[in-house]
């Protein structure tokens, strides 16, 4: 029998035919998907997260920037908002986070840098961008810069600062959400008292609705929602909902982190995000004295560290901080992120195949295809998640829809509402 969902706050456990039940089972142990779960635990529903290995895949590899100025990029303006709205939201949800511990969310601003002349226009050209959309970056003489992070190169040709642009570290972001989940008032069977570490193999239904998740082991999870939050994994998933395509498509990124020696702490006080040569990097500080550096994209399919990438990173972030040769390699890791078409999230619920506008299959809700923004968008995937349990639709988001890229499916809104499409 599938629970009814109430206001009240529910357990979960296993039914006398040994499935497990809850209100609510998101599919995929990332930043997102443990997001989504402690938003439908404080909202008084039970559940259960599916993930055979919680906060080891994109999550485990990214920078945790919290951008959604610098994050503003050409042909994407369609996203601004919703990035904004997640970006609102991040104070809340860090708060809301009181097991005991630190899931490393700073509020420091972010500086972009740029290392020669032709960088300099490059940034003031997006800062033009940035402006005609109300956003506030302004720019710094060397002097103030340097004055600010005194160990950043005398030769870079210009500096802004973007004061509403912050940072968490989302390996301690994971840990968190998975302690308050553990800790609030759940009794499950179920390992760690909220997750089953079991591959997701696909949906169960009952009739036309969703009703739960077949375990690869051979268990089912019976639920009232099912949330499908496994990134590139959600397109393997089997029993979709007929008609529905999930374009993902792996963008792997390189992530150093270094340590940095007692006589160059603090190396940074401020995220740096830099341009050299056209080429774009970051360089994110953290409390524990070590530093993040990234910025690839590549999608060549190979899922190791390149080479290449590791050199490229290490040559460009020197540019802007020489004393980046004096730091420790601690490690170099590599990840692929979901992205979609016209990179932004597949994000909402699904409409009926055969169905008329309007009808979507109940049960089931999308929210997969991140790609770069997974971290910054986490706040805000959980509380639309969130709202439509609640039976809410917000209209600002059905640019998001899940099913925009599936011809058979209906689209209510038509396909002049999609964001335009930015390959590669």
């Amino acid at each position: 029998m599938t629970p009814e969902i109430s206001g009240e706050d529910r357990s979960a456990g296993a039914s006398e035919s040994g499935a497990l039940e809850a209100d609510v089972a998101v599919i995929g142990g990332g930043v997102v998907g443990h997001g989504i779960a402690w938003e439908a635990r404080r909202s008084g529903r039970s559940v259960v997260l599916i993930d055979e290995a919680p906060g080891s895949g994109a999550s485990w590899a990214a920078a945790g920037m919290l951008a959604p100025v610098s994050e503003l990029h050409y042909q994407e303006e369609g996203l601004l908002e919703l990035m904004l709205e997640s970006s609102a939201r991040w104070p809340e949800f860090a708060a809301t986070l009181t097991a005991g511990e630190d899931a490393g969310y700073l509020t420091t601003p972010t500086l972009a840098v740029g290392a020669d002349p032709a960088d300099r226009r490059a940034l003031m050209d997006l800062r033009d961008v940035q402006r005609a959309h109300g956003l506030n970056v302004e720019p710094l003489t060397i002097r103030e810069a340097r004055s600010r992070e005194p160990l950043l190169s005398p030769a870079i040709s210009c500096a802004l600062d973007i004061p509403a642009d912050h940072q968490v570290d989302p390996r301690k972001l994971v840990r968190a959400v998975a302690a308050e989940l553990a800790g609030h008032g759940q009794e499950i069977a179920a390992a760690e008292g909220y997750a089953v570490r079991e591959h997701a193999a696909g949906l169960l239904w009952d009739g036309a609705r969703v009703c739960g998740v077949r375990l690869a082991g051979g268990g089912t999870v019976r639920t009232a929602e099912t949330v499908v939050a496994s990134g590139l994994a959600a397109a393997h998933l089997q029993n979709l909902p007929e008609g529905l395509l999930l374009p993902l498509r792996p963008v792997y990124g390189d992530i150093l982190r270094l340590g940095v020696p007692a006589h160059l702490q603090p190396l940074l006080t401020a995220t740096v995000r830099g341009m050299v040569r056209g080429v774009p990097v970051y360089v994110v500080p953290r409390r524990d004295g070590t530093v993040v550096i990234g910025a690839t994209q590549r999608e060549d399919g190979v899922p190791g560290t390149s080479a290449g990438g590791v050199y490229q990173l290490l040559r460009d972030a020197q540019a802007l901080l020489p004393a980046v040769a004096e730091l420790e390699l601690l490690e170099a890791t590599a990840r692929a992120r979901p992205g979609t078409p016209d990179n932004a999230p597949l994000l909402g619920r699904v409409p009926a195949h055969g169905q008329g506008g309007g009808t979507d299959v109940a049960g089931l809700i999308i929210a997969t295809g991140f790609f770069r923004h997974g971290v910054l968008l986490t706040p805000a995937a959980a509380a639309i998640c969130r709202q439509l349990m609640d039976g809410i639709t917000d209209p600002r988001w059905a640019a998001f829809r899940p099913g925009r890229f599936s011809p058979g499916l209906p689209d209510p809104l038509g396909p002049a509402a999609a964001l335009s499409p930015i390959l590669g």
